[in-house]
Protein backbone atom coordinates (compact mmCIF):
# COMPACT_ATOMS: atom_id res chain seq x y z
CA UNK A 1 0.00 0.00 0.00
CA UNK A 2 1.67 3.63 -1.12
CA UNK A 3 1.95 6.01 1.68
CA UNK A 4 0.66 8.92 -0.99
CA UNK A 5 -3.16 9.00 -0.12
CA UNK A 6 -5.42 11.43 1.50
CA UNK A 7 -8.37 9.13 1.51
CA UNK A 8 -7.73 5.40 2.25
CA UNK A 9 -10.36 2.85 1.31
CA UNK A 10 -10.53 -0.43 3.61
CA UNK A 11 -11.72 -3.38 2.79
CA UNK A 12 -12.05 -6.38 4.51
CA UNK A 13 -13.96 -8.84 1.59
CA UNK A 14 -11.64 -9.47 -1.12
CA UNK A 15 -14.13 -11.65 -3.32
CA UNK A 16 -16.46 -8.71 -2.96
CA UNK A 17 -14.14 -5.65 -3.45
CA UNK A 18 -14.83 -5.68 -7.32
CA UNK A 19 -17.58 -3.49 -6.51
CA UNK A 20 -15.92 -1.10 -4.68
CA UNK A 21 -14.25 -0.20 -8.17
CA UNK A 22 -16.79 1.93 -9.58
CA UNK A 23 -16.72 4.44 -6.74
CA UNK A 24 -13.36 4.29 -6.53
CA UNK A 25 -12.76 5.23 -9.84
CA UNK A 26 -15.67 7.86 -9.64
CA UNK A 27 -13.34 9.49 -7.27
CA UNK A 28 -9.97 9.64 -7.84
CA UNK A 29 -10.07 12.75 -9.86
CA UNK A 30 -10.88 14.53 -6.46
CA UNK A 31 -8.12 12.86 -4.31
CA UNK A 32 -5.47 10.81 -3.78
CA UNK A 33 -6.80 7.18 -2.77
CA UNK A 34 -4.96 4.40 -0.86
CA UNK A 35 -6.34 1.40 -0.80
CA UNK A 36 -6.19 -1.31 2.42
CA UNK A 37 -6.97 -4.42 2.54
CA UNK A 38 -7.34 -7.51 5.38
CA UNK A 39 -6.77 -10.77 4.80
CA UNK A 40 -7.72 -12.96 7.54
CA UNK A 41 -6.27 -16.72 7.18
CA UNK A 42 -8.14 -19.53 8.13
CA UNK A 43 -6.20 -20.83 11.41
CA UNK A 44 -7.02 -17.36 12.59
CA UNK A 45 -9.38 -16.55 15.26
CA UNK A 46 -12.17 -13.54 13.67
CA UNK A 47 -11.43 -10.53 15.16
CA UNK A 48 -12.24 -7.20 14.63
CA UNK A 49 -10.21 -5.85 16.93
CA UNK A 50 -7.10 -7.38 15.31
CA UNK A 51 -8.08 -5.71 11.88
CA UNK A 52 -8.12 -2.17 14.12
CA UNK A 53 -4.86 -3.09 15.45
CA UNK A 54 -3.30 -4.05 11.77
CA UNK A 55 -4.49 -0.79 10.39
CA UNK A 56 -3.12 1.18 12.69
CA UNK A 57 0.35 -0.36 11.85
CA UNK A 58 0.08 1.15 8.40
CA UNK A 59 -1.25 4.76 9.57
CA UNK A 60 0.58 5.38 12.75
CA UNK A 61 3.63 6.55 10.52
CA UNK A 62 1.84 9.02 8.54
CA UNK A 63 2.34 12.86 9.58
CA UNK A 64 -1.14 14.07 8.63
CA UNK A 65 -4.90 12.09 9.55
CA UNK A 66 -6.57 10.51 6.76
CA UNK A 67 -10.08 10.33 5.22
CA UNK A 68 -11.17 6.72 5.95
CA UNK A 69 -14.24 5.19 4.02
CA UNK A 70 -15.60 1.80 3.99
CA UNK A 71 -18.47 -0.43 2.83
CA UNK A 72 -20.19 -2.98 5.07
CA UNK A 73 -17.64 -4.75 7.48
CA UNK A 74 -14.82 -2.34 6.19
CA UNK A 75 -16.81 0.30 7.31
CA UNK A 76 -17.04 -1.17 10.75
CA UNK A 77 -13.59 -1.57 11.04
CA UNK A 78 -13.18 2.41 10.28
CA UNK A 79 -15.72 3.08 12.64
CA UNK A 80 -14.15 1.05 15.45
CA UNK A 81 -10.62 2.66 14.35
CA UNK A 82 -11.87 5.72 14.77
CA UNK A 83 -12.92 5.68 18.29
CA UNK A 84 -9.54 4.12 18.93
CA UNK A 85 -7.00 6.76 17.08
CA UNK A 86 -8.78 9.92 16.62
CA UNK A 87 -5.79 12.12 15.62
CA UNK A 88 -5.31 9.74 12.84
CA UNK A 89 -8.42 9.89 11.38
CA UNK A 90 -9.42 13.34 9.33
CA UNK A 91 -13.07 12.22 8.76
CA UNK A 92 -15.00 8.45 8.54
CA UNK A 93 -17.50 7.33 5.11
CA UNK A 94 -19.34 4.77 6.10
CA UNK A 95 -21.43 2.84 3.33
CA UNK A 96 -24.42 0.61 4.10
CA UNK A 97 -23.36 0.35 8.22
CA UNK A 98 -25.88 0.54 10.79
CA UNK A 99 -26.84 2.78 14.01
CA UNK A 100 -25.72 -0.88 15.34
CA UNK A 101 -22.71 -1.84 13.48
CA UNK A 102 -22.67 -5.30 13.86
CA UNK A 103 -26.15 -5.92 12.07
CA UNK A 104 -24.04 -6.87 9.07
CA UNK A 105 -25.30 -8.94 6.51
CA UNK A 106 -23.53 -12.01 7.83
CA UNK A 107 -25.55 -11.42 10.96
CA UNK A 108 -28.91 -12.16 8.49
CA UNK A 109 -27.19 -14.76 7.19
CA UNK A 110 -26.60 -16.95 10.55
CA UNK A 111 -30.08 -15.92 12.15
CA UNK A 112 -31.93 -17.72 8.97
CA UNK A 113 -29.42 -20.67 9.71
CA UNK A 114 -31.18 -20.58 12.88
CA UNK A 115 -34.33 -20.28 12.20
CA UNK A 116 -34.96 -21.64 8.59
CA UNK A 117 -34.12 -25.23 8.40
CA UNK A 118 -32.22 -25.24 4.85
CA UNK A 119 -28.92 -25.71 3.35
CA UNK A 120 -26.41 -23.23 3.27
CA UNK A 121 -26.57 -22.48 -0.01
CA UNK A 122 -30.22 -21.91 -0.19
CA UNK A 123 -30.20 -19.26 2.80
CA UNK A 124 -27.23 -17.51 0.49
CA UNK A 125 -29.65 -17.62 -2.61
CA UNK A 126 -31.67 -15.60 -0.17
CA UNK A 127 -29.30 -13.50 0.85
CA UNK A 128 -28.05 -12.78 -2.26
CA UNK A 129 -31.62 -11.63 -3.32
CA UNK A 130 -31.88 -9.82 -0.31
CA UNK A 131 -28.37 -7.69 -0.56
CA UNK A 132 -28.90 -7.15 -4.21
CA UNK A 133 -32.54 -7.36 -5.31
CA UNK A 134 -32.94 -8.57 -9.05
CA UNK A 135 -29.57 -6.83 -10.74
CA UNK A 136 -27.20 -9.49 -9.43
CA UNK A 137 -23.49 -8.11 -10.77
CA UNK A 138 -22.76 -11.41 -11.40
CA UNK A 139 -24.02 -14.84 -11.69
CA UNK A 140 -26.09 -16.38 -8.38
CA UNK A 141 -23.45 -18.78 -8.26
CA UNK A 142 -20.90 -16.93 -8.74
CA UNK A 143 -22.31 -14.61 -5.93
CA UNK A 144 -23.05 -17.41 -3.58
CA UNK A 145 -19.72 -18.35 -3.94
CA UNK A 146 -18.27 -14.72 -2.75
CA UNK A 147 -20.98 -14.57 0.11
CA UNK A 148 -19.18 -18.32 1.13
CA UNK A 149 -16.38 -17.32 1.11
CA UNK A 150 -16.67 -13.95 2.70
CA UNK A 151 -18.24 -15.72 5.74
CA UNK A 152 -14.91 -18.20 6.35
CA UNK A 153 -12.47 -15.17 5.96
CA UNK A 154 -14.01 -12.09 6.84
CA UNK A 155 -13.03 -10.87 10.14
CA UNK A 156 -16.99 -11.11 11.12
CA UNK A 157 -18.21 -11.40 14.64
CA UNK A 158 -21.02 -14.12 14.42
CA UNK A 159 -21.38 -17.68 14.24
CA UNK A 160 -24.25 -20.00 14.12
CA UNK A 161 -23.50 -20.05 18.27
CA UNK A 162 -23.23 -16.25 18.86
CA UNK A 163 -24.33 -13.10 16.93
CA UNK A 164 -21.15 -10.86 17.58
CA UNK A 165 -21.96 -7.15 19.01
CA UNK A 166 -20.26 -3.76 18.30
CA UNK A 167 -20.52 -0.89 20.13
CA UNK A 168 -22.51 2.32 19.33
CA UNK A 169 -22.03 5.29 18.82
CA UNK A 170 -20.81 8.47 16.72
CA UNK A 171 -17.34 9.82 16.52
CA UNK A 172 -15.37 12.95 16.86
CA UNK A 173 -13.94 13.01 13.32
CA UNK A 174 -16.75 13.67 10.82
CA UNK A 175 -18.87 11.48 10.21
CA UNK A 176 -20.48 10.79 6.94
CA UNK A 177 -23.86 8.00 6.52
CA UNK A 178 -24.46 6.67 3.55
CA UNK A 179 -26.90 4.33 2.62
CA UNK A 180 -29.83 3.04 -0.07
CA UNK A 181 -33.55 3.81 0.59
CA UNK A 182 -34.03 0.04 -1.10
CA UNK A 183 -31.64 -1.58 1.54
CA UNK A 184 -33.28 -4.70 2.70
CA UNK A 185 -29.78 -5.08 5.54
CA UNK A 186 -29.54 -1.56 6.38
CA UNK A 187 -32.94 -0.67 6.18
CA UNK A 188 -33.46 3.31 6.01
CA UNK A 189 -34.79 3.70 9.72
CA UNK A 190 -31.69 2.18 10.67
CA UNK A 191 -30.01 4.79 8.66
CA UNK A 192 -32.00 7.53 10.02
CA UNK A 193 -31.10 6.08 13.87
CA UNK A 194 -27.50 7.19 12.80
CA UNK A 195 -28.69 11.05 13.64
CA UNK A 196 -28.97 10.49 17.22
CA UNK A 197 -25.29 10.67 17.37
CA UNK A 198 -24.48 13.05 14.83
CA UNK A 199 -22.91 15.99 15.60
CA UNK A 200 -22.63 19.80 13.78
CA UNK A 201 -20.49 18.67 10.30
CA UNK A 202 -21.94 15.27 10.21
CA UNK A 203 -24.24 13.86 7.46
CA UNK A 204 -26.58 11.73 6.39
CA UNK A 205 -26.89 10.64 2.58
CA UNK A 206 -29.70 8.16 1.08
CA UNK A 207 -29.26 6.83 -2.67
CA UNK A 208 -32.84 6.48 -4.08
CA UNK A 209 -32.41 2.58 -5.48
CA UNK A 210 -28.97 -0.03 -5.43
CA UNK A 211 -29.61 -2.03 -2.76
CA UNK A 212 -26.78 -2.95 -0.10
CA UNK A 213 -24.63 -2.14 -3.12
CA UNK A 214 -25.94 1.15 -4.22
CA UNK A 215 -22.07 2.17 -4.09
CA UNK A 216 -21.26 -0.16 -7.04
CA UNK A 217 -24.83 0.72 -9.35
CA UNK A 218 -24.48 4.90 -8.58
CA UNK A 219 -20.71 5.43 -8.19
CA UNK A 220 -21.16 8.87 -9.90
CA UNK A 221 -24.19 9.92 -7.57
CA UNK A 222 -22.29 8.92 -4.16
CA UNK A 223 -19.16 9.92 -5.24
CA UNK A 224 -20.74 13.68 -5.91
CA UNK A 225 -21.68 13.64 -2.09
CA UNK A 226 -19.08 12.15 -0.60
CA UNK A 227 -16.58 14.70 -2.37
CA UNK A 228 -18.62 17.59 -1.02
CA UNK A 229 -18.68 15.74 2.63
CA UNK A 230 -14.83 16.06 2.07
CA UNK A 231 -14.67 19.24 0.78
CA UNK A 232 -16.47 20.69 3.62
CA UNK A 233 -14.92 19.21 5.88
CA UNK A 234 -11.29 20.55 4.89
CA UNK A 235 -12.88 24.03 5.00
CA UNK A 236 -13.88 23.85 8.40
CA UNK A 237 -10.54 21.53 9.64
CA UNK A 238 -7.42 22.88 8.04
CA UNK A 239 -4.67 20.46 7.03
CA UNK A 240 -2.57 20.28 10.15
CA UNK A 241 0.46 17.49 10.43
CA UNK A 242 0.24 14.87 13.54
CA UNK A 243 3.61 16.05 15.16
CA UNK A 244 1.88 19.36 15.21
CA UNK A 245 -1.13 17.79 16.61
CA UNK A 246 0.90 15.92 19.02
CA UNK A 247 3.17 18.39 20.67
CA UNK A 248 -0.05 21.48 21.16
CA UNK A 249 -1.14 19.05 23.49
Amino acid sequence: MSGDFDVLWLNVSPRLKRLDQPLIKALNPSARIGYWEYIQTLDEGSSLEKAVRVLHECLQARDRPVHLIGHGLGGVVGLMYAKCYRRWVKSLTLLSVGVQPALTWHAHYYTQRLLVPCSQTRILAQAVHSIFGKQLPAPMKTMIQALAHDLDNAPVPHSLFKLGTVPQGGIAAPLMICGSQTDAIVTPPMQRQWTAHFKPGDTLWQAPSGHHFFHYHHPELAAQQITKFWHQTRQRQPATPLNQTLIAR
